[in-house]
């Protein structure tokens, strides 16, 4: 069986819309290539109870959590001290966090709010990062990370030579110019015959045309062929040139 993740986006930026989420696309690219499912994408606010609630939740439902945002210096980021709670475990600073923090501010710069970033859950193990010193951090099956993108994609760096690997999922897409209504039919068919595999349809409207790309993905890369090829000739019957991009 593929093992199966969860993340959870931590924010009220996220939320209101000041800030766009690109970190979920980026876990997701880097789980897919290592054969990992992600299952869940949450996004929650800076409340403590409703981080602790989401977690508890995915974390006793699929082998991994990832979360993004709120380790930073300042009152709003609560993201440990929810975890700490999710867990029932205590926290404070931990010796390899704070000192890998302070060596990084001159004399007289590491102050009380900087000095948060090296709160860690109590059990909890570092998540290096190469960006900016101040690391994440892994507890159990969770792992949490920073939500600025340079520095979370420093951290699943650090993360990803210890998640397991599984057999990839293989994919091929297929742009047809037929509008769904079209090939609605047919594709149902296809999929009946190869439920080994999953068959998505996002239409497309260009140039006053409508289409939509075919994609087929599996673990069975012999699947995804036969499946594309029987799209293909779907396409060519109703009268259009399939394409493979």
């Amino acid at each position: 069986m593929a093992k199966t993740a969860a993340m959870l986006v931590i924010g009220d930026e996220i939320l209101s819309g000041r800030t766009q989420d690109t970190n979920s696309n980026y876990v997701a690219r880097q789980l897919t290539a290592i054969g990992i499912d992600l299952k869940e994408v949450r996004v929650v606010g800076d409340a403590e109870e409703e981080i602790v609630a989401a977690l508890n939740v995915l974390r006793s439902r699929f082998d991994f959590v990832f979360t993004t945002g709120g380790i930073g210096p300042t009152h709003d980021d609560i993201t440990a001290d929810a975890v700490a709670k999710a867990f029932n475990v205590g926290i404070g600073y931990h010796p390899e966090a704070y000192a890998l923090l302070e060596a990084r501010y001159a004399p007289g710069e590491f102050n009380e709010a900087r000095k948060r970033m090296a709160r860690i859950p109590d059990g909890g193990s570092l998540i290096k990062n190469s960006a900016s010193v101040a690391p994440g951090f892994q507890i159990g099956n969770v792992f949490v990370m920073a939500g600025v993108p340079m520095v979370m994609r420093a951290m699943m760096e650090e993360i990803l030579p210890r998640l397991p690997r599984g057999v990839p999922v293989q994919s091929i897409v297929i742009s047809t110019a037929l509008p769904e209504g079209a090939i609605a039919e047919g594709l149902t068919q296809i999929q009946k015959a190869y439920p080994e595999t999953a068959i998505g349809s996002y239409p497309w409207y260009r140039d006053g045309k409508f289409g939509a790309q075919l994609v087929v993905r599996s673990r069975d890369a012999a699947m995804v062929e036969a499946a594309a090829r029987e799209i293909e000739a779907l396409a060519m019957k109703l009268g259009a040139v399939p394409e493979r991009i």
